[in-house]
């Protein structure tokens, strides 16, 4: 029986790109990791991961980025897999529990974080609770363009790692396997 990695890997590149941004919405970073198959193990496919993602510049960070809902909605500004999807609303669980001042303050500087870098505010938000997520947001608020994309960006790759292990283990449980790290 074939493990995850070995299915991902034997996919198409169409199929393979298609699973990939399920992880991140970058098209370029799909398509790149690909072609980066095999991985044979998921240690070396989050190596791949990450030096794909950092050779990408501000463009595909931005698709990426716009995949995503803010934190707080349910709906991204681009289109998203439904799977990556649920993964979002689970990632944001800590929203759910926060009372309607939290909400709506993150809601404002969500807004306010959108006109004053051009993209939505982007947390690997998965452990954080609102207030935390607000914390935060308010710090990143003072950075300048330069520090902030970078930070984003460094969001957006933990989130693929968290995405990427998510893949691998539903594979995993629709194959009744286990990939070995």
């Amino acid at each position: 029986m074939k493990t995850s990695l070995e299915r991902l890997n034997a996919l198409s590149q169409e199929e393979a790109e298609s699973e990939l941004l399920k992880a991140c919405g970058s098209t370029l970073w799909a398509r790149r990791m690909a072609k980066e198959r095999p991985s044979h193990n998921l240690q070396e496919l989050f190596e791949k991961a990450d030096a794909v993602w950092w050779a990408l510049d501000e463009e595909d960070w931005l698709e990426a980025f716009s995949r995503h809902p803010k934190i707080g909605e349910k709906k991204s500004e681009r289109a998203q897999a439904e799977e990556a999807g649920k993964w979002s609303a689970e990632e944001q669980s800590g929203t759910r529990s926060a009372d309607e001042d939290v909400r709506r303050e993150l809601a404002a500087l969500n807004r306010e974080y959108l006109q004053k870098f051009g993209y939505i505010y982007i947390i690997c938000a998965t452990g954080k609770t609102a207030y935390e997520m607000l914390a935060i947001l308010k710090e990143r608020l003072m950075n300048d363009a330069e520090i902030e994309i970078r930070n984003a960006a460094e969001e957006q790759r933990k989130i693929t790692q968290l995405r990427l292990k998510k893949l691998i283990e539903r594979q995993n449980t629709e194959l009744g396997t286990q990939d070995s790290e």
